[in-house]
């Protein structure tokens, strides 16, 4: 990891900056189908829980497949690891855009996960290890990347959308194209002697007690998150692209909480305190959403506090997972981010599922309980949590300190 000194949270080397545009491109396509969702039930003749499967298939393999990423990181390299998961990325886009049916897509999007698990837990582990500032300045930089891209893929998928459901398969493939040369021609990883990891090493990883809180705490705090973000399209009944507007503004709202909010209440508050207040905060959000979920504008105000909290969560566990264990960052980050996805793919068909059982209502109150639950446990682990305050408090005081020692420099 780069010393604090060596620059400014903004001020990164070349690499940095290839693999955070990368990163863009690929939490792109997580939302990228948000606004299609009803388009495609329509053309492809789908329910609700089909298309919502479009999630499930792929973050179930995302899910899966982080487990062994480090596995293959250790063995072939940080900068091949990349390039692998953006290729396969790109063909199976491109697959997703000429397929004929739901069922088609639905496989296609499996193997657009695997290759986002390559990519995803790979590019936190390698802008951890290139970044100037420390691990905050290289997370604050990273959930940056997560934001504008959950802020742009459902804005550009509302677009394309409207044009057909086909457009926005296209445009992730050639903008994943672009990241692959990106992260080929800028990105120069230095030699450095392999230290094979262990297969079971993520696995094994789970069992340290501090990543294993955080872990379950992220199981169903991401059950929210994407109930909020794979379901609500439903009950809003937009078209394409004021459902790519919608989640565009939770997507910056996001963006702009995960990069200057977060590290504020870091800093005041420490992590578990601000994880102790957010998931609350979260949940009461979600409970509001069931309770108005007729009123679109209203619905629409939920999505986008949503978003504003879910900034501040993300940054938060992030950095917790890369302080509460002294093991390689790529292991906790292969074995955080597999159950983390895990909850993911639980959660659209679910939300549908319930929808359908019940009403439109009852999904968002799931998700609130969800919530709450993520809240308990941090609460009940806080002794166990001790840790991740102990040096996340040093590194967040040192990479803002030189963030306004470079600003009064330029003043």
């Amino acid at each position: 990891m780069s010393s604090p000194s060596s620059g400014s949270i903004w001020k990164q080397p070349l690499p940095v900056w290839a693999i955070a545009f990368a990163a863009v491109v690929s939490f792109m396509g997580i939302g990228l189908v948000d606004p299609i969702l009803p388009s495609i039930a329509t053309s492809l003749d789908a329910t609700p829980t089909q298309t919502e499967l479009l999630f499930t298939s792929y973050l179930a393999v995302t899910g899966a497949a982080m487990f062994f990423t480090s596995w293959v990181s250790s063995r072939i390299g940080t900068k091949a690891t990349l390039l692998i998961g953006l290729a396969v990325v790109v063909v199976f886009a491109f697959l997703s855009a000429i397929s004929g049916s739901v069922d088609e897509i639905i496989g296609f999007r499996a193997g657009w996960g695997l290759g986002n698990a390559l990519f995803i837990s790979t590019a936190l582990a390698a802008i951890v290890g290139a970044a100037a500032g420390g691990s905050s300045a290289a997370i604050i930089i990273y959930e940056a990347a997560l934001g504008l891209g959950i802020a742009v893929g459902p804005l550009v998928g509302g677009l394309l959308g409207e044009v057909s459901w086909r457009g926005p398969f296209f445009g992730v493939t050639t903008l994943m194209a672009v990241a692959f040369i990106a992260i080929v021609t800028m990105l120069r990883m230095p030699k450095q002697e392999r230290s094979p990891l262990h297969l079971s090493a993520p696995f094994r990883a789970l069992g340290r007690p501090a990543l294993g809180i955080l872990a379950v705490t992220a199981l169903f705090y991401n059950i929210a998150f994407f109930i909020l973000l794979a379901y609500s399209p439903f009950p809003l009944g937009f078209g394409a692209i004021q459902i790519g507007w919608t989640f565009f503004g939770w997507g910056v709202a996001l963006a702009i909480t995960s990069v200057f909010l977060a590290p504020a209440l870091i800093r005041a508050w420490g992590l578990r305190n601000t994880l102790t207040v957010m998931l609350p905060l979260l949940a009461i959000d979600l409970v509001v959403a069931g309770f108005i979920v007729d009123s679109k504008a209203g619905l629409v105000t939920c999505i986008i506090i949503g978003g504003l909290i879910l900034g501040v969560c993300n940054t938060v566990l992030t950095e917790a997972v890369m302080e509460a264990t002294d093991l390689p960052r790529s292991v906790a980050s292969s074995a955080y981010s597999g159950v983390r996805f895990l909850g993911g793919a639980i959660a659209p068909p679910l939300a549908t599922a319930l929808a359908d059982a019940f009403s439109s209502t009852i999904p968002y109150w799931f998700a609130g309980a969800s919530a709450a639950i993520a809240a308990l446990v941090i609460i009940f682990g806080r002794r166990t949590l001790r840790r991740i305050d102990a040096h996340a408090a040093s590194e967040v005081e040192e990479a803002e300190a030189i963030a306004v020692g470079d600003a009064a420099a330029g003043a």
